[in-house]
C-alpha cells in the first residue's frame, strides 16, 4: 500500500489518541495532522471537516470492534456462553490499545456522538444485531437499548478507559454480573 492510501488511517489513528489524551477541545484538525505526519491542508482533502473525520473514526472503530468480538464466535453455543465470549473479547480489543475505549468514552459524552451513533447504525451494526438476536432478546429485561447497552458492552469500555486491568477471574464475574444486570430474573441465573 502506497504511503498515500495510509494517510487517511493515519489521520483517524491520530484522531483517536489525541481524543483520548486531550478531549475534542485539544484536538483540532491541525493538531490531528500535525500528530499524524501530515500538513493540515492535506488532512483537509481527505476529510472536508473534523465531524466527519469523528464520524468516519468512530465507523472505523466499531468495525474493528464488531470483527473482534464476533470473530470465532461459535453459532452453537448457548446464550450465556456466546455473551462470555462477546463481553471477553471486548474487553480484549479494548484492553490491546485503551486509546480505543478512552475515545469511546470521550465520544459518547461528545455532540458528535448523535451523529456518528445514527450512521452506524445506519450503515448495519453486525454486533447489535448479534445481541439484539432472538435468542438475546427473548432473555432481556425491558429497558431502552442503550441502557442495555450501558450495563453490558458499555462496562468493559469504560472499565479499560479508567484504566482497569481484571484478572480472568474478575473478568469471567463481570461477564456473570452483566448478564444478570441484563436478564430476566429467571434467565440471570444461569451461571
Amino acid at each position: 500500500m502506497s504511503p498515500e492510501l495510509d494517510r487517511p488511517r493515519a489521520i483517524r489513528l491520530a484522531l483517536r489518541r489525541l481524543v483520548a489524551e486531550r478531549g475534542f477541545h485539544g484536538a483540532s484538525m491541525s493538531a490531528v495532522a500535525k500528530e499524524a505526519g501530515v500538513a493540515t491542508g492535506t488532512a483537509y482533502v481527505h476529510y472536508d471537516s473534523k465531524d466527519e473525520l469523528v464520524v468516519d473514526t468512530y465507523l472505523e472503530l466499531k468495525r474493528e470492534m464488531t470483527e473482534a468480538v464476533l470473530s470465532g464466535l461459535d453459532p452453537s453455543l448457548e446464550p450465556l456462553e456466546k455473551w462470555r465470549h462477546m463481553l471477553t473479547e471486548l474487553y480484549r480489543f479494548l484492553e490491546s490499545d485503551p486509546t480505543n475505549a478512552r475515545f469511546l468514552t470521550q465520544l459518547e459524552e461528545s455532540p458528535f456522538y448523535e451523529e456518528a451513533h445514527a450512521r452506524h447504525a445506519a450503515s448495519g451494526d453486525a454486533l447489535a444485531e448479534a445481541a439484539a438476536a432472538d435468542e438475546f432478546a427473548a432473555l432481556l429485561v425491558d429497558l431502552p437499548k442503550e441502557v442495555i447497552y450501558s450495563l453490558s458492552l458499555g462496562v468493559p469500555v469504560r472499565l479499560v478507559a479508567a484504566g482497569a486491568q481484571l484478572k480472568d477471574e474478575q473478568l469471567d464475574q463481570l461477564v456473570e454480573s452483566t448478564w444478570r444486570a441484563v436478564t430476566r430474573p429467571e434467565h440471570g441465573d444461569q451461571t
